[in-house]
Parts: C-alpha cells; sequence; structure tokens
C-alpha cells in the first residue's frame, strides 16, 4: 500500500543561539579566530589578506566616525557597493551602533536607488566607485533628506562627499575624546528583537518592499544552517563570496562563513569569478543556478571529438553518482568512471581551485539534471530553498542527505506545512517582522498563528524533503482552465547548449509557447557548419534553420511532459534579458510581466499564425 505524502515537515528544535545578536556574533568570531585571516580582496592583480584584528579596528574606527556624524539607534543606513571588504567592515559598524543597513544592489539604476533611499528615510549612504557615486549625484538634489553621502573609492571631487578615510579619521577623534564606548559596549544595548536590517524585495511584480529583519531572525538562520551541517567549514578554510551581498542569501552566507572562521575572499564582479576561484582555491562558495547553467551550456557546447568524450563521461559519471546518492554504491570507482575523471572532469574541478568541498545554491530552482551532472564532476551541489522575508533559509540538502530537484528538509527550529492551492506555508525564529510601514501587505503574508505565506507551489515527500513547483504567481491558466507551472519546462528546454533563457508564455491562450534566447557563443559552431556568416542577433533571430533548431533543441526536450502543458511553438528573443531592461530582477529571476510587456509583439506573433 502506497504512502500518502505528509502535509507538514517533522520539526527538528533548534538549539541554544549562543550568539543572539548579530553584534554578539561579529564580537565572538574575532574572539575566537583573532590571529586567523578574516577577509581577502584582490588588488592590482594581488590578493591582499585582512586579519580578524585588523577588521575590528576598522569597524570600531568607522562606527566611532559613523556616531560623530549622529548616526544613531534605529537610524537607516545604505550600501552601495559590489562584495568587498568595505560592505561587511560598514555593515558591522551600522550594526554596531544599534542602527538599521539598507543594502542597495549595485546593478539598481539611478531612480531605484531613489525608491528605496526615500522609503527607508535614510539620510546617509555608503558608496564603492565613482561608477555607483554618479547614481547618487544624479539623484541627490532631489533628495533633501540625504545628508551624508561616503565614498570607499577616491570620488574625484564630487561636491559635498565624504570618504571612508574621512569619517575613520574622525572616528579616530571621537574614541580619543573619549566619546565613543566602544562598540563592545554598546553590544549589550542591542537585543535579538530589534531590527538589523532592512531589505527590499527584487520586485518580480509590483514595486519592491521594505523586509524588516531582527537581529535574531538572522542569528538564529546563521545557527540552524551550522547545526543542520549545511556547510562544513573550520578555520583556515576559503569561502568565496560573489553573489550580491544586498541579497539575504549571501549576506546570511557571509555571517556564517564570519561565524565559522573561515576566511571570505570577496570578488566584486561576477565575470572575475572564475579567475578568482583558480586564485584563492576557495572550498566553499553559494551561486545561483544561473551560475551552474552557464558552467553546463559551455562544457556541452564541446564540438567534434571533443564532445563525444564530454557525452561519454558524462553518462558514466551520473550512472554513479545515482548509485551514490542512493546508497547502493560501496565499492572503489571502476575504470570508465576513472577514465572518464581524468579525461574530463578533473579539468574542470581545476577550474574551480580544485579543492571544492561543496557548491550551495539558492535564490531560484536549479534543474535536476545540472545538479547531476556537477555531482558526477565531483563538485557537489547542495541546493536549499527560502525567501528574503525568512532571512532567508527555511530547508536545504545537505552531506548525506539529498535528494537532486528537491530543496532538501526543513532547518532546524522551522515548520513547514502545505496549506491551501499546494502553497508553502512556514513558522520559526527566522519569519520577518514585517514590511517596513506597509501593516496591510504583511497581514497578506503573515497570519496571526505566525506562518508565512511562500507563495510559492509544492510538496512534501514521505522523507520529509520539500519540492518546489514554481511560485502561485507564475501558474499559467490556459483558455481551456488549465493550470501549468512554467518552471519545471523552462528548466528542461533551458538544458539544450544552444539556449541561454527560455521565459514560457500562454496565461489564458489557447496553448503555452516559450520565449527563447540563443546562447550564441555555443550556436557559433554550428552557425559555421550550416555556412550561415551572419552574426547580427536580429537577424539570426528570423533565419529559418535557426528557429528550426532552437525548436528541435527546446520541444524535444519535453516529450515527458502532459501534452496540455507542452508549449507548441516557439519564439526567439534576439539578446538575453538583463537588470538593466527591468527583464530580471538583481537576484536573477525573471520579471515574467514586463518581458511579455518588451515582447508583446513577437508573442501576439506566436498566436497570429497558429
Amino acid at each position: 500500500m502506497a504512502t500518502s505524502a505528509p502535509s507538514e515537515a517533522p520539526v527538528v528544535p533548534i538549539e541554544k543561539v549562543e550568539f543572539d545578536t548579530l553584534v554578539k556574533l561579529y564580537l565572538g568570531a574575532i574572539d575566537r579566530h583573532a590571529l586567523g585571516e578574516a577577509m581577502m580582496y584582490e588588488s592590482d592583480g594581488e590578493w591582499i589578506a585582512l586579519s580578524h584584528a585588523e577588521v575590528e579596528r576598522r569597524v570600531e574606527h568607522l562606527a566611532a566616525g559613523l556616531q560623530a556624524l549622529g548616526v544613531t539607534t534605529g537610524e537607516r543606513v545604505a550600501i552601495l557597493s559590489e562584495n568587498r571588504p568595505e560592505w561587511a567592515i560598514g555593515d558591522f559598524a551600522i550594526l554596531a551602533l544599534g542602527a538599521i543597513g539598507v543594502p542597495l544592489y549595485s546593478t539598481l539604476p539611478s531612480n531605484q536607488i531613489a525608491h528605496v533611499l526615500e522609503d527607508s528615510g535614510a539620510r546617509t549612504v555608503l558608496v564603492s566607485t565613482r561608477e555607483q557615486l554618479e547614481k547618487i549625484v544624479e539623484i541627490r538634489p532631489d533628495m533633501p533628506a540625504l545628508e551624508f553621502v561616503i565614498a570607499f573609492d577616491d570620488p574625484g571631487g564630487a561636491d559635498g562627499v565624504l570618504t571612508l578615510e574621512d569619517v575613520t579619521r574622525q572616528g579616530e577623534a571621537h574614541i580619543a575624546e573619549g566619546k565613543f564606548p566602544g562598540v563592545r559596549a554598546l553590544a549589550d544595548d542591542i537585543g535579538p528583537e530589534d531590527v538589523a536590517t532592512l531589505i527590499y524585495t527584487s520586485g518580480t511584480t509590483g514595486k519592491p518592499k521594505g523586509v524588516m529583519l531582527t537581529h535574531f531572525n538572522i542569528a538564529s538562520n546563521v545557527a540552524a544552517t551550522e547545526q543542520h551541517g549545511v556547510f562544513r567549514l573550520t578555520p583556515g578554510m576559503i569561502a568565496l563570496s560573489f553573489l550580491p551581498l544586498s541579497h539575504s542569501f549571501e549576506r546570511m552566507v557571509d555571517y556564517y562563513f564570519w561565524h565559522s572562521g573561515a576566511t571570505i575572499a570577496y570578488v566584486n564582479a561576477v565575470d572575475k569569478v572564475g579567475e578568482s576561484m583558480v586564485a584563492v582555491r576557495p572550498h566553499v562558495t553559494a551561486a545561483a543556478p544561473r551560475v551552474f547553467e552557464k558552467i553546463f551550456a559551455k562544457v556541452m557546447g564541446a564540438t567534434g571529438l571533443k564532445r563525444i568524450l564530454v557525452m561519454w563521461a558524462k553518462g558514466v559519471a551520473e550512472a554513479a553518482v545515482e548509485h551514490r546518492l542512493a546508497g547502493t554504491r560501496t565499492g572503489p570507482a571502476g575504470l570508465r568512471e576513472k577514465l572518464a575523471d581524468r579525461l574530463v572532469f578533473s579539468k574542470l574541478r581545476a577550474r574551480t581551485g580544485g579543492r571544492i568541498q561543496g557548491f550551495v545554491s539558492g535564490s531560484a530552482p536549479l534543474s535536476a539534471d545540472i545538479a547531476k551532472f556537477f555531482w558526477a564532476a565531483g563538485l557537489p551541489v547542495y541546493e536549499g530553498y527560502g525567501l528574503t522575508e525568512t532571512s532567508p533559509v527555511l530547508a536545504a540538502n545537505r552531506p548525506g542527505q539529498v535528494k537532486l530537484g528537491s530543496v532538501g528538509t526543513p532547518i532546524p527550529g522551522t515548520e513547514i506545512r502545505i496549506g491551501p492551492e499546494s502553497e508553502i506555508l512556514a513558522r520559526g525564529p527566522q519569519i520577518m517582522k514585517g514590511y517596513y510601514q506597509d501593516p496591510e501587505e504583511t497581514k497578506e503574508v503573515l497570519d496571526a498563528d505566525g506562518w508565512f505565506h511562500t507563495g510559492d507551489v509544492g510538496r512534501l515527500d514521505v522523507d520529509g524533503f520539500l519540492w518546489i513547483t514554481d511560485r502561485i504567481k507564475n501558474i499559467i491558466v490556459t483558455a481551456g482552465g488549465k493550470n501549468v507551472a512554467p518552471a519545471p519546462l523552462e528548466n528542461a528546454a533551458a538544458m539544450s547548449p544552444y539556449v541561454a533563457q527560455v521565459v514560457m508564455i500562454g496565461d489564458k491562450r489557447p496553448f503555452p509557447a516559450l520565449l527563447v534566447v540563443p546562447d550564441y557563443e555555443n550556436l557559433a559552431p554550428w552557425l559555421q557548419q550550416q555556412g550561415i556568416s551572419e552574426r547580427d542577433p536580429d537577424a539570426l533571430s528570423r533565419d529559418s534553420r535557426v528557429h528550426a533548431l532552437l525548436e528541435r533543441e527546446t520541444l524535444g526536450r519535453l516529450e515527458d511532459f502532459a501534452r496540455y502543458e507542452t508549449p507548441k511553438k516557439i519564439a526567439i528573443v534576439p539578446r538575453e534579458f538583463t537588470v538593466d531592461s527591468g527583464e530580471i530582477t538583481p537576484s536573477l529571476k525573471i520579471k515574467r510581466r514586463i518581458v511579455e510587456e518588451h515582447y508583446s509583439d513577437l508573442i501576439e506573433g506566436i498566436y497570429d499564425r497558429s
């Protein structure tokens, strides 16, 4: 007799959270790891390390400098910067004063930055480069409440801008005059339920909302993640930080890296990740699915004999992965596996520095097939799940407990329930305090019993693993009344090396269809083989041969789906969806409504021809 899937997952109690505020977590790591290297960053081709003692000194001086400027408890202070030590140092200084950090994505345009600064009421903003400073200079005349702009880099003579060095010197003087009691003295004045940060959602629908997360929301998430065993870190290990610190995922992960005594190697641009991995040879890192998708597409885009070798090695290794994950493989690797590893996968591991013990994937669904490929390559990927409103982790796979395609089991202290319409509901110490100055929106998602309504559709299996289907708002209802979750089909279609991005459409339409963005780098060898000299994306998007290839490559991968949910046609979008165009969020989620608006004529053309 089959066992029915549960509607609730068993709850593992969370152990006592020793460091119940982020300031205590910060100080605790300094006390335990004072002699270790805390941070690394690249400058002119050289990687420079900062000790915990040096970080403490800089935080102390900056906190004193901010206090000298009048920053007080509960005040909002924004950070507009890429990942770098100054981001974390600024964050710790803000937290030490009992102020509230407001992170801003470095990819945001100036008008969206203005909205966050105005809504949060930030009086001070820390800014990294001249490029980011220009955005603030542009909007500053219309923002009378913005009093202090503090630049990490040389501001180039911009009026009314303080440098980080200026504020640090003020802090040193403030300390010398006995006006600053010190971070350790201030730590006792900060409570677990005090708001630590105001993170604005990246807004796939509607305007961004400010998520209020308390010190305990995030500190408990660090403790539960450690207890769950997602990461196995010890002092001296190196953790790469490249996902935006403005996102709750990388932010919490970096707090855990700091807590564990690992050295955090900051990478300030995604296009530097490859070279940085080779240079610092990290042991762990967090990444978004798009990173894995691009690596997978690059490998699978091989041609000729190299492609034959890659496909052979992939098949050999993936068969072994199935046995390892199922626990049915007990013997050593066979000759074929060793050969596949030597000829293909060892080279891929070398490009990651050669000592990665695991990736953690979050912020969006990861294809199970891509995850399996990385496991086959000896690069384990542990997928997790959460939202900004949940600080962020709710569930995760972990060493020894992995189901590819799932997001793992709930972390300690977290209750997961499947509610009406198969919506995932969550309750635990990591659930946000609410949306800033928006009680009505808060009531929409947080009920009287403390259950947070995620807006995601999912299920729990008999082993307590959580599986995500899609966002409720993404569900397509065809003209025939059929409900279709687009994410699984998009993930399957995007497995083609010739495809960069896929968006499924079809709401209130006769049938679903796909908008397909080509991967032009992988497409180039095929174009050459076909004798197609054209390289202009607009012209290629109209070429019938390219259309036929991409139709086979995408629709041909969807044979296992039900007939009513399978797309019938495709249309080619010439260029990738970008943050600058507003088509994806800074955390790389597709804004479907914006995509449909931008390509309405192309979409109408699909159905006009039907």
